[in-house]
């Protein structure tokens, strides 16, 4: 889940769920459905700052703005939403590498990220094991709007991405591939993504 407010667009903030090439509109009152089907996967909320009370909030802080946002739902007939709140941008450790079976340029990773172990396709030529990494994993939005969801690059399933500064939107430092993070890091520590 992704909140956007910008108040120079007339009052709305965003809640981008998942991206989807299919969406469908419903518009109801103050608030717009964007849908993919029958699922709901972003919401439009105008007049926001009145409806969701957003004087002095912050809307990167989702424990508060999910039940705002549930609660003005109700309020209007419509079903809440349930938001996955679990961290989507994560420190990993590479603790595996090897060469992806069918492309010269790809490697197979296993990436621990705390709570479980994830396998990763990445193209970047400075992966390794051992490393602290920031992974996206499936769910996340990045900053440029791309939607992490399970692929299969080449015959081998991947499920998250191994970031680099680019993708993060951070100072780019010329080094080419993913951002490799420092010792101060902990393995399964959420990563701030602006």
């Amino acid at each position: 889940m992704r909140l956007t407010y910008n108040e120079n667009v007339g009052d709305v903030l965003f809640v981008t769920l998942r991206k989807t090439e299919n969406v469908s509109y419903e518009h109801h009152g103050d608030i717009t459905l964007i849908k993919d089907g029958d699922e709901v996967i972003g919401l439009n909320i105008f007049k926001a700052a009145d409806n969701l009370s957003l004087e002095n909030a912050d809307i990167s802080d989702y424990e508060t703005m999910v039940p705002r946002i549930n609660e003005l739902l109700q309020k209007n007939g419509l079903e809440t939403i349930e938001f996955d709140l679990t961290p989507k941008f994560i420190v990993g450790k590479v603790i595996e590498k090897e060469a992806h079976p069918d492309a010269d340029k790809l490697n197979v990773t296993k990436v621990d990220v705390g709570t479980e172990v994830l396998q990763i396709v990445c193209g970047a030529p400075n992966v390794d094991t051992e490393q602290k990494v920031v992974v996206a994993r499936v769910g996340a939005v990045m900053p440029g709007g791309l939607y992490i969801k399970p692929s299969t690059l080449r015959g081998v399933d991947s499920n998250g991405m191994i970031c680099s500064k680019k993708e993060l939107n951070l100072k780019d430092d010329g080094v080419k591939g993913i951002y490799v993070l420092d010792g101060s890091y902990s393995v399964g520590q959420p990563f701030p993504v602006g």
